[in-house]
């Protein structure tokens, strides 16, 4: 049979290479058969074009999804770099004694928009980024869940300083959590200079507004994203 499987009735092969005169054709074909073979041909090979236009827009589709998340998941991580470094300015600027604990801890974690507020059952989030000897390590999320008296609610910057590698290995392994003993310092002019760390950590808070009957970091807990 015919390579191209053309086949006209009472006719051995009726391909397109037969009707142009293939050696195993007698050739004896007319034109208007030769017509019909040529218009099945171009009809076959548009076909193929519109078969594998289609697949190609059908990849372009199912890829279009992971790319825009992509893109979002960038746009997310560059804004939170923004706000941290913001973050970091502020602070510094709030008291200039910071300077020490900046450059003489091992690592530090800034959180530049935790959230926080309720009346009897509060809490509160904020993600932000790690820093490992000057170094961004990673991205870390803090979670608090508070029972007591909570009224108003705020927003506000916090700043955990560790003060030795072995300190930032209980943030990696997901196991730094505060009590309810533990409280923040709040970030005046001044205000650092007579803190020292407490277990190894030293934190520093900076409200951006609200009212909150609450200081307490107790319950805070952290959950640590290295860098990829």
């Amino acid at each position: 049979p015919c390579p191209r499987g053309f086949f006209l009735p009472g006719r051995s092969c009726a391909g397109l290479e037969a009707a142009l005169g293939c050696p195993g054709c007698d050739g004896s074909l007319g034109s208007e058969n030769r017509d019909a073979i040529r218009l099945q041909t171009m009809r076959r090979h548009e076909s193929e074009k519109k078969m594998k236009k289609a697949l190609v827009l059908a990849l372009m589709a199912a890829a279009l999804p992971a790319t825009t998340v992509a893109q979002d998941r960038d746009y997310d991580f560059e804004k939170k770099v923004l706000d941290v470094e913001k973050a970091i300015a502020e602070v510094k600027e709030s008291d200039p004694g910071l300077k020490r604990f900046f450059e003489g801890s091992y690592a530090y974690a800034v959180l530049p928009n935790v959230g926080k507020g309720g009346f009897v059952v509060g809490g509160a989030r904020g993600g932000g980024l790690v820093y490992e000897q000057g170094k961004l390590a990673g991205e870390v999320t803090m979670t608090q869940v508070t029972v007591g008296l909570q009224l108003g609610g705020q927003s506000y910057i916090e700043v955990i300083f560790f003060k030795d590698k072995q300190d930032l290995a209980r943030l990696k392994a997901n196991a730094l959590e505060f009590s309810a003993q533990v409280s923040a310092v709040a970030i005046t002019a001044g205000a650092s200079a007579d803190v020292d760390y407490s277990k190894g950590v030293a934190v520093f808070t900076k409200t951006k507004g609200g009212l909150m009957y609450e200081a307490s970091l107790g319950g805070q807990t952290f959950e640590f994203k290295p860098l990829k």
